[in-house]
């Protein structure tokens, strides 16, 4: 329920709560919580003191994320460039939860997702392994799908290549944490019958990470 999640739930046109399902009101306005995000803010301003050299390692990480977010979102970066970020930016966001916030908040998602529908096999294997990573915070997965990752995902399922369709899977999986997630995936053409598809004619790898996303999904029982 971060403002950026709300405004990106409500910008893909939906009026719902993602949560609840209850209805919002046809042009809903948010109001920022300015006691809770004051207080939000002195806390995190209040840390123990920590080793230098630690520091100074993360501040480089930090902005080394910001010069591979601009080459990503960058209109005039040839696919070589893009990859070359995506690449660095999946190492990076692995483990560190500030880069993935860091790369949600910039709009490099879109350009993400833009990867992924290139016909470029190894840019869309390394867009889809961002957006895996991305999704491993749980204030990110409401927003992937508020973005138009699920389509992208299922057209992964029916025509990428091996590597890429495990990858999609997984994603699902990730993304299905969330409770409203699993219905809305559950709702979209065709992605649980991808899924069967790749359970029925995958490799080892696919049918795995295909059988994993359809056991997160039919935990709710309109799947």
């Amino acid at each position: 329920f971060d403002r950026v999640s709300i405004q990106q739930w409500i910008d893909s046109g939906n009026r719902t709560c993602p949560i609840t399902k209850l209805p919002l009101s046809e042009n809903p306005s948010l109001i920022p919580n300015h006691a809770l995000s004051s207080s939000i803010s002195n806390f995190a301003h209040v840390s123990p003191k920590e080793p230098s050299r630690p520091r100074t390692q993360q501040e480089h990480s930090q902005s080394q994320s910001q010069a591979l977010i601009s080459t990503l979102v960058s209109r005039s970066s040839s696919n070589a460039s893009k990859l070359e970020s995506l690449s660095r930016l999946v190492r990076l966001t692995k483990r560190d939860s500030l880069i993935r916030r860091k790369v949600t908040e910039s709009g490099a998602v879109r350009a993400a997702l833009d990867c992924v529908d290139s016909c470029n096999q190894v840019l869309q294997e390394k867009s889809l392994s961002l957006l895996l990573n991305l999704s491993l915070g749980d204030d990110n997965k409401v927003g992937l799908v508020a973005d138009g990752v699920i389509r992208r995902i299922v057209a992964v399922l029916r025509v990428g290549s091996p590597d890429c369709k495990a990858i999609a899977a997984t994603l699902l999986t990730s993304l299905a944490v969330v409770e409203v997630n699993k219905a809305t995936i559950g709702s979209y053409p065709d992605a649980i019958s991808a899924l069967v598809y790749l359970l029925r004619v995958g490799n080892d790898r696919e049918r795995k990470e295909s059988a994993t996303a359809l056991y997160a999904l039919c935990s709710f029982m309109d799947n």
